[in-house]
Parts: C-alpha cells; structure tokens; sequence
C-alpha cells in the first residue's frame, strides 16, 4: 500500500510489466460526509468539482499516460471499447488495447473484475454486480480478447456471502441463464439458503464460475470484504449513502 496523496492498493498477480493495476482505498479527501474519503464517483450526491479534482488527482499521482474512462455504470453486460467510447458511455465494462486509455470501475460492494492477456497488449475493467454477473457481463467482455489469448483475472474487493443475502428469484435467475450443466453446478455452489426463504450469494464464486466457463484459470485476488473492512472500502449496504471506490488497469505508454 502506498500513502501520499491518497492510499492505494497494487493487486497482487503475475501481469506483464507493461500492465499496472491500482484498487483506490479510502483516504482522507476534501468533500463532505459521508463522501469525505476520496470519493470518486459522481452520481452519489457528492460535490461534482470535488469528485473532478478527485479524479484530477488520481491520474496524476497514479501517472497514468491519460485520463481513465469513466463510464456510466447501470448494472447492465454492455461492454465498450476505449478507443471509440463516447465521453461517459453507458456500461458496465471497458475494454483497451491502447495505452490512452485507462480502464476504470466504480464499486461500493459490487465486484471489480480486473482482465489482461499473458501478452500484455490488453486490458479490461468489469463492473460485476450479480445483475451484470447473472447477464453474462464478465463472458461479454472476455469476448473482446483474442481466442488465443491467455487471460489472467483479478477479482477486487466487494462483500463477501456472508454479508450479502438476496432472494430465492436471484438464484433461479443465475440458474436459468446457466452456459451448461457443469455452470449451473457451480452456481449452486454459491449459495447457500437459510431458514428465511433467502440465500446469501458469494460474488467472487459466481465470477470465478463464469471466468472458467471461457478457460480462463489463472484468477487471483477475491480476499477482501468491502462490508467488513469499512477502513479501506465504501460499502452500499453497509451505510446506504456513500461514495465509491475505483478499481483501474492500463497499459504502460
């Protein structure tokens, strides 16, 4: 973990030197409570030019060779290319095979799923909510790399099972959009039920579900709670109103 400007964690996993990754913690920032910890997303109610100074200052203490695309995140399996996205395009993935542009997503319990290829010519940065999960999002964006690519994965902080319940309807909505009987079974796997009629659901299960569905193994990270460890990460569920944390990946120019 680095501490100057702000706090910032580098994902441990065996990338290509021309890649680097940053997941952003929380970290003393100028905007008011609740989103006084570096928060860098725009749409929660904090003060848009805090949030562009915000993001001002990451690109600069990060030296990333641009400013990230940040997109408009609506829970949905859109994936967008950098090189043509628009200036805040409506998805829930970017894709790059440039090193002007900088993939970025915004989560606060929903899963960050960070993607390059052994080759270290591209990137991708997932926003995998169990929507965006249950829809295919992380298959959507695995497309976008060459079928002989080998794809590494990083799975960033989210909430972990035993903090996030949902409803029967969540699970028979994975199940029914299962790729085949080995999917399904693994999706199982991720739930657990309980007297109440609900489930709690396990993210980092349900990505690593579909991420060897397309044969890709190598898959690190998946240790965190942004629920539990409130020092280091915003929490929807936790405190409702809150900003957002930024997990990025790019190339080196």
């Amino acid at each position: 973990m680095n501490k100057t400007t702000f706090d910032y964690l580098v994902p441990d996993w065996p990338i290509p030197d021309n890649v680097q990754s940053a997941i952003i913690l929380r970290s003393k920032g100028d905007s008011c409570a609740p989103y006084d910890h570096f928060n860098l997303a725009t749409h929660v109610g904090d003060n848009p030019q805090q949030v562009a100074l915000n993001r001002q200052q990451l690109t600069e203490q990060l030296e990333l060779p641009a400013q990230p695309l940040w997109l408009n995140q609506v829970h949905g399996t859109a994936v967008v290319d950098g090189a043509s996205a628009s200036a805040v395009p409506d998805a829930d993935a970017s894709f790059s095979d440039c090193s002007h542009t900088p993939c970025v997503v915004l989560t606060a319990d929903c899963l960050p799923v960070l993607l390059c290829n052994q080759q270290g010519t591209k990137v991708a940065a997932v926003h995998a909510g169990w929507r965006g999960l249950c829809g295919g999002i992380i298959g959507n964006t695995l497309k976008r790399f060459d079928t002989n690519d080998t794809v590494l994965a990083y799975l960033g902080p989210a909430i972990s099972a035993a903090h996030f319940e949902v409803g029967a309807e969540v699970l028979d909505k994975f199940l029914a959009n299962a790729i085949n009987n080995q999917h399904r079974f693994t999706i199982k796997q991720a739930f657990t039920g309980s007297d109440n009629g609900r489930h709690t659901a396990d993210l980092y299960a349900l990505a690593t579900a579909e991420l060897e569905q397309y044969n890709v193994t190598q898959i690190f990270g998946g240790d965190h709670c942004s629920y539990v460890q409130s020092e280091y990460f915003y929490s929807y569920r936790r405190d409702n109103n809150c900003g957002r944390n930024a997990s990025l990946i790019w190339l080196k120019s």
